[in-house]
């Protein structure tokens, strides 16, 4: 017979809060429910003790134990990278330094470039108000001016003086600081002021937006009390919006970066780490003049529902509420808001482990090579034991041969709705009583019940699917 040791004997595990310190005046926010438990959660001994001694990652072993426990925390941003398809499992330790210091030098180049076009990116500070005009005319507003510097005047090193925000002047600076910069007045100047790129011109107007976003992110974090923490946010999704050039910035975006520049110590990796996380959810950011990416996932999660509840489907669009955007937000920045900071990691690397592919990287790398894979031709088939258990279930059902599978986020999504469903059917009067019903879970959701409850439906749509 099997012994079972009684709950109250059970690890309860480590509280993770003290990795994510929050400020004393921020006494509403939620608690993290995730906890540190050895033998479950990827501790660093195990994690160094998955890799051979040339480096290859034993990702199978890692997987298992990632969906059981969660990460560590103090080796959450060195897991992430494999994760989000940043390394190969299968790459030595020299061949991903190799690749990490190319890309270092990568982003300091783009980093540099959009430097040149606004002396601000990488001086430790960053813009909250627009600093042009819609026809690239810098704005000379003294509200802006304000909002740009407290003195009233937009600082820029000396050597980059001459810049499209402005020409430096002889006025002196009440502080110390004047060894240093130049105050700048923005005069007008046609050849200077006006940019022709319209391109950076739409780079430009989005800069005073990421700002707007990155002093609202994450503000109850002790971690960004510090100011380069902020710029350093701000760098980041200004260099992606000028690389981006089909998608830009959209808003979202700082809440899914922020935990990249917080687990890893260099600007560049952290960049890195979030361009491989916008490959999978950029599509959601893209806007034409007729419709918004999300859309697409929005109407899939109408799918879904309808398939595995037919009544609460029914009774949302009864509400007005069959284009599902009550879940935009979910969707947009998965889950950040639902779940404390912590726990929304914990979400994030379960997802991700679940629905990881070994192909992940040569996919981002090589993506011709990983299109004559998909169609069948040569290559070596990659393992199941490699993949997550998601993946693994589109594998076995052939959901790989559509033309998009549907991301596991959508059914985290659609599970939570099948556990609100009675109390929706009881008390939704309306699309206010929809989204209230869904706020009030904030703080009070398990991530992994989560993923187990999106793991069922998955298997349940499948099934259900295949005989539709």
């Amino acid at each position: 017979m099997e012994f079972r040791v009684p709950a109250i004997w059970r690890d309860p595990g480590a509280p993770a809060d003290s990795f994510y310190e929050v400020r004393e005046e921020c006494t509403d926010v939620p608690k993290t429910r995730f906890r540190i438990k050895a033998g479950k959660t990827l501790s660093a001994r195990k994690w160094h003790a998955a890799f051979s001694p040339e480096g290859y990652l034993d990702i199978g072993k890692t997987l298992s134990r990632i969906q059981h426990g969660g990460i560590h925390p103090s080796i959450r941003g060195e897991v992430w990278e494999f994760l989000l398809g940043c390394f190969d499992p299968k790459s030595t330790f020299d061949e991903r330094e190799q690749i990490r210091q190319r890309r270092r030098v990568q982003y300091a180049r783009w980093k540099e470039e959009c430097h040149q076009m606004f002396p601000l990116i990488g001086s430790g500070r960053f813009v909250t108000a627009p600093i042009i005009t819609e026809d690239g005319k810098a704005i000379q507003d003294p509200i802006v001016l304000l909002q740009t510097n407290p003195h009233g005047a937009v600082l820029t090193p000396q050597n980059n003086s001459h810049s499209s925000i402005g020409i430096a002047t002889n006025v002196t600076a009440p502080t110390s600081m004047d060894t240093e910069f130049s105050f700048v007045e923005t005069v007008q100047e046609p050849s200077i002021h006006v940019l022709l790129d319209k391109k950076e011109i739409q780079w430009k107007l989005t800069l005073h937006q990421i700002g707007l976003d990155v002093v609202r992110t994450d503000r109850p974090l002790v971690f960004y009390e510090k100011q380069e923490n902020l710029s350093k946010l701000w760098d980041i999704l200004a260099v992606y919006a000028w690389i981006d050039k089909d998608v830009g910035y959209g808003q979202g975006m700082s809440d899914l970066c922020s935990p990249m520049i917080m687990l890893l110590d260099d600007e560049a990796d952290a960049f890195w780490c979030f361009e491989r996380l916008m490959r999978r959810l950029r599509g959601n950011f893209r806007c034409t003049e007729s419709s918004v990416g999300v859309e697409a996932q929005l109407s899939n999660l109408a799918n879904i529902t309808q398939v595995i509840d037919p009544k609460l489907h029914q009774h949302i669009e009864t509400l007005g509420g069959g284009d599902y955007l009550f879940a935009f937000r979910m969707i947009m920045v998965l889950f950040r808001r639902e779940f404390s900071f912590g726990d929304s990691l914990y979400l994030w690397e379960m997802m991700w482990a679940l629905e990881y592919d070994p192909d992940l990287f040569s996919m981002y790398e090589e993506p011709d090579l990983a299109g004559e894979k998909a169609d069948g031709s040569k290559g070596k088939a990659k393992s199941i034991r490699q993949c997550g258990k998601f993946e693994r279930e589109n594998m076995r059902n052939g959901a790989k041969n559509s033309d998009a599978p549907l991301p596991i986020s959508i059914f985290l999504v659609a599970s939570v709705l099948k556990d609100k469903s009675s109390k929706l059917l009881q008390e939704a009067r309306g699309l206010d009583d929809v989204i209230k019903i869904l706020n009030d879970m904030t703080g009070n959701l398990d991530a992994k019940k989560a993923c187990s409850g999106a793991m069922k439906l998955h298997k349940k749509y499948l099934k259900k699917a295949k005989k539709t």
